[in-house]
């Protein structure tokens, strides 16, 4: 085969991410509540945007009311300052125990190992550091140190300072009175039974029903093995502001995108006149253009994710409106929504992000709308999430003495008419949640 060397010339075409094409895609990414916080720091960086004194009330309302529940702290009403509140500040696990720790009677050097021993817990809640070198470290003895650790212990939340989760499990125990005697022991020294489900060898050790066993494991199962959740970026109660709301009226879907709680982009007509009176050359001028310019692009781009959003949620409610009224999801992915509205995948994907659909049924995240198919005997494809629907109902209802197997599971579910396999009964009950058959025998 002859090869020929040369030079040639071919004309490429490349999208270069500009920075306004990058914050338009951040934008649209945007929930509602951090789309809200963004506008409101635009309005306050860039001056040719203006706000009266009612966006200035609802801003200060959104910040009182909606992340109250995130945590917010101000010291005062008269501390509160709009603008120097803009970050959100979620309380750390060391503030709120070092809080705590301000209403102890302690001397200097104790209350020093506190705050050492605090800084040194991991996200869990679990002290790792070893005592004797705490000990080397401010020089005491370890039994010194054990007396503060017990002090760090008897804070909240219970189990806090624990070496490790059998120590933690009871410090919880031990806070909650009276005292479960029979937990206790179950955790001191049958922990790694409980864990295997051992039920029976637990009762005869115990002298107690495996009923009985049944009763604690449930009891031990509501304390907490991580102490720590719910600070240091674990998982804390969300107040959702739904992004786009559904509405059913004179027989018809209604889509509305709720932009109710966002600031309305103004721009201050001074800087129009500034600029058809003054020079463009100067440098007031220039900034001035620079400024207009980022607030005119902006406002388009608010508009854009508008659009899009109620693009992709219009055609979401036509693909589901069986589940609407019988609460049948049918199989949909985010191509088949992208080609339909003329859209890239990656756009409808960036849509559906970490937003929310408000309906008559109840506040969803658009991803649930999406889920994949499988197949039915009489050629149909029915969602991954009704078949869950399924599972979860099956299980609700089975026998708790004899749990089903997840092959007799997928056996009555072909008897229904959907092909599913062994594999694929597992996998579902993992996502929702569910243990394993022997896991949920009762007794």
């Amino acid at each position: 085969m002859e090869m020929n060397y040369g030079l040639f010339q071919q004309q490429t075409q490349k999208l270069f991410m500009t920075k306004e094409l990058r914050q338009a895609i951040t934008l649209l990414q945007y929930p509602t509540i951090e789309l809200t916080e963004f506008l409101y720091e635009e309005i306050v960086n860039n001056p040719v945007f203006e706000i009266d004194d009612k966006e200035l009330a609802r801003y200060e309302y959104f910040y009182r009311n909606q992340y109250k529940s995130r945590s917010i702290k101000y010291s005062s009403e008269e501390d509160f300052n709009i603008w120097e509140k803009i970050s959100v500040h979620e309380i750390s696990l060391e503030e709120h125990l070092l809080e705590q720790a301000r209403f102890l009677s302690l001397r200097k050097k104790d209350y020093e190992i506190l705050k050492f021993l605090i800084g040194s817990l991991d996200e869990s809640g679990y002290l790792k550091v070893p005592l004797d070198e705490v000990g080397k470290r401010f020089q005491i003895s370890v039994a010194d140190v054990n007396r503060v650790l017990r002090i760090l212990q008897s804070l909240e939340p219970k189990g806090i300072g624990a070496r490790d989760l059998k120590e933690s499990l009871l410090l919880q125990l031990k806070a909650i009175d009276p005292i479960d005697y029979q937990a206790i022991e179950i955790v001191e020294h049958h922990l790694s039974d409980l864990a295997e489900r051992k039920f029976t060898k637990i009762a005869k050790k115990l002298q107690i029903t495996t009923q009985e066993v049944q009763l604690l494991f449930d009891f031990i199962r509501t304390l907490s093995p991580k102490p720590a959740m719910g600070f240091n970026g674990g998982e804390l109660p969300r107040y959702i502001i739904p992004d786009v709301i559904l509405e059913f009226v004179d027989d018809e879907f209604v889509v509305i995108v709720n932009d109710a709680m966002l600031p309305r982009l103004k721009i201050n007509p001074y800087y129009r006149q500034y600029l058809l009176n003054n020079p463009k050359g100067d440098q007031t001028s220039k900034y001035i253009i620079e400024k207009f310019h980022s607030a005119e692009w902006l406002i388009k781009s608010i508009e854009q994710r508008r659009n899009t959003l109620y693009k992709v949620t219009n055609a979401i409610i036509k693909h589901q409106v069986s589940f609407f009224k019988n609460h049948s999801l049918k199989p949909l992915k985010l191509r088949e929504i992208a080609d339909e509205i003329g859209m890239h995948e990656s756009t409808v994907s960036r849509a559906v992000n970490q937003k929310y659909l408000q309906t008559p049924l109840g506040i969803f995240e658009l991803k649930y709308f999406f889920s994949t198919g499988l197949s039915t005997s009489d050629g149909d494809v029915t969602s991954s999430e009704n078949v869950k629907k399924l599972l979860q109902e099956i299980i609700d209802n089975e026998d708790k003495r004899k749990p089903l197997s997840d092959q007799k599971i997928a056996n009555l579910l072909n008897k229904k008419g959907i092909n599913i396999s062994r594999r694929t009964i597992a996998k579902y009950r993992d996502e929702l949640g569910i243990l394993s058959s022997s896991a949920r025998k009762r007794y």
